[in-house]
């Protein structure tokens, strides 16, 4: 079979089989999210008849057309079903007119490719020839046919928004519509709240504050109505009694639990230590809550707060929350959170004097201690270990190699761990895992250097070292992954202005061109950020022009997501500014009119990049007439 023809129907069965896999789902889009399964279940018939027969090498170009089309809308699919299955629950009751308007097009992708396709001209059994055209008749009904609203879940969103003080029936009923009926569910909730926050540029304020303020009243409902229900015996402590509420000014925002280690932001903002060093270590220079620049990253101790909720403890018998960041010996049937000291002491013994196979399984245990908790990161730093786990970078034992940097990449979450390994000389020894090591070593080498580069002058460093073109490879030839990591990395360190030269002059630029025109490689995100950013800078401006990237930009402004609207519309104005040809070209490609809808309809930066754009486009218009 021709290589092309059959990776396409390996990729498709692959899509097929990923989707099916996917288990139940228990939220508001669950009737959506099913039928959607069931139906692309059924496709998988006509796929692997293609691939068991000699048919693949008689495919047509109009058949291998409606089959990649079939591809991108599955891959879309996928996507989609994914993050309706893991996301939060809330969220996605708010979002719910969004969230059915993505199923309603993605069905519509679906039907259009099974409409692409002459299933005539394949050679399969006239069994698999009924059933995928029941299928495709079912996508047909399916995008003429819109789910009614539930009306009653859509009210009690809204009373528990605007009411001041909402009636507690509003949030048991919500408590059983959304599937949030124990302390695991509420717990899966909470983390899905803090997962969408760190993983993107956070919640719009207002929502993020609704989104936060109806979790804590569903848990204060299901912990008042049932106390004991599946909570862990460390928890039944907390929530006996009826379990007394937890003032709201006590939990973190992000995490919504009650605080630990509670610190202070340049906004005047408390969360706790580990949640907001987590945000910052994914690269955000914004306050979670505000939204507002942070005018710098130093995380002050909030002891008052801290006193308050030790009061606050003692005074309703609730357990004192364990201390972090420090190293105490883990006493007798203690908690899993306290630092062994001993034990990484023993640990590091065998680093620096065991054989080789020691070597390696400490490092190992070392990597698994480091991405436990704060706690032992602390101690792992303390302890002395960073210089040693330095060393072993340059072991000619892939897996030790492969241990010590991934070590070192969950030492770095600690934002004070992060000066003692560049101290320590690290920085070139991770860029040569980076060039030489196994394929994970290499991802983990780059998301290394990304954690590191969240400190300005480090980027400066990891750029000199030769981190950039090894970085581009990676980019070019890693795992999905790895591919993943490399951009981000990259990202990062073009915010300094003399990587950005460096990533162009290595010749960043074809293959952030490639990944922007491949909607399927899941990377157009990535891309489009750092063609954003490189697109400031004059040598990469001219870089991308040679490119030929007026084409691609128009069509993600015209059915790209926001941000990647956004980051498009950005590349465009820094194109076409002091560049008649290239306002001459976007305008010939239609521009104009995806500009308008963008200017009306985008981010607000979207919208004035957009505005900037059709200014220098009605200036020309001027000039010529």
């Amino acid at each position: 079979m021709d290589p092309q023809k059959e990776a396409l129907l390996c990729q498709l069965t692959e899509l097929i089989a990923a989707i099916s896999s996917l288990p139940e789902c228990q939220t508001v889009s669950k009737k959506m999210y099913s039928n959607l399964v069931r139906r692309v279940k059924l496709l998988s018939p006509l796929f692997e008849d293609l691939k068991d027969s000699d048919e693949g090498d008689k495919l047509g170009d109009d058949v291998v057309k409606g089959l990649e089309l079939l591809r991108l809308a599955l891959g879309s699919a996928l996507e989609l079903l994914k993050s309706v299955h893991e996301g939060s629950k809330i969220f996605q009751a708010m979002q719910i007119d969004k969230i059915s308007g993505k199923f309603h097009h993605i069905t519509e992708e679906i039907e259009d490719a099974l409409g692409h396709i002459p299933y005539d001209k394949l050679d399969i059994s006239e069994e698999v020839r009924e059933q995928i055209e029941l299928v495709h008749a079912q996508f047909k009904r399916a995008v003429g046919k819109m789910d009614s609203p539930d009306l009653q879940l859509a009210i009690d969103l809204a009373m528990a928004q605007r009411e001041k003080d909402p009636d507690p029936i509003i949030f048991k009923r919500l408590s059983e519509k959304l599937h949030l009926r124990t302390i695991n569910d509420l717990k899966k909730e909470s983390i899905s709240i803090h997962d969408m926050v760190i993983s993107s540029d956070g919640i719009p304020e207002e929502c993020f504050e609704s989104v936060s303020f109806i979790l804590r009243k569903i848990k204060d409902c299901v912990m008042t109505g049932n106390p004991e229900s599946d909570a862990p015996e460390n928890e039944k402590a907390l929530i006996k009694h009826r379990s007394p509420v937890i003032p709201d000014d006590f939990r973190c925002p992000i995490s919504l639990e009650l605080m630990k280690d509670p610190v202070i932001v340049s906004t005047g903002q408390t969360y706790e230590r580990s949640c907001i060093q987590k945000w910052l270590d994914a690269g955000h220079k914004t306050c979670p809550k505000t939204q507002q620049t942070l005018l710098h990253t130093a995380l002050t101790p909030n002891y008052v707060l801290k006193s308050l909720i030790a009061l606050w403890c003692e005074s309703n018998g609730v357990e004192l929350p364990k201390n972090q960041g420090s190293c105490r010996n883990k006493r007798s049937g203690a908690g899993g959170s306290d630092c062994d000291r001993a034990a990484i002491d023993a640990l590091l013994q065998k680093l620096a004097n065991g054989n080789p196979e020691q070597q390696r399984a400490a490092a190992g245990e070392l990597r698994l201690l480091a991405k436990r908790n704060a706690d032992n990161r602390v101690c792992i730093a303390e302890a002395g270990a960073i210089p040693l786990l330095v060393e072993l970078l340059s072991s000619s034992d892939s897996r030790t190699q492969e241990h010590a940097v991934t070590a070192l990449l969950n030492l770095s979450i600690n934002e004070a761990n992060k000066g003692t390994i560049v101290n320590a000389g690290a920085i070139p020894d991770i860029v040569d895992v980076l060039r030489n090591g196994s394929p994970e070593a290499r991802e983990n080498a780059a998301a290394t250097l990304f954690s590191l580069s969240v400190v300005d002058e480090n980027k400066v460093a990891i750029g000199a070292a030769g981190a950039i073109p090894a970085l581009i490879d990676l980019l070019c030839h890693g795992t999905p992954r790895g591919k993943k990591d490399a951009a981000t990395a990259i990202f990062n360190l073009s915010i300094y202005q003399g990587n950005k030269v460096r990533a162009v002059r290595a010749g960043i630029v074809p293959p952030l061109m490639r990944l922007l025109k491949d909607p399927g490689g899941g990377m157009m995100d990535e891309s489009l950020a750092i063609l954003a950013i490189l697109a400031s800078h004059q040598e990469g401006k001219a870089a991308i022009s040679q490119a030929e990237p007026l084409p691609a930009l128009v069509e993600v402004i015209r059915t790209g997501s926001p941000r990647n609207r956004e980051n498009a519309a950005a590349v465009l104005w820094s194109l076409c500014a002091g560049d008649i040809q290239n306002l001459k070209a976007a305008r010939d490609l239609g521009a104009e009119e995806v500009l308008k809808e963008l200017s009306e309809n985008g981010t607000d930066r979207a919208k004035r990049k957009a505005g900037s754009v059709l200014e220098l486009l009605q200036r020309v218009d001027a000039v010529n007439s």
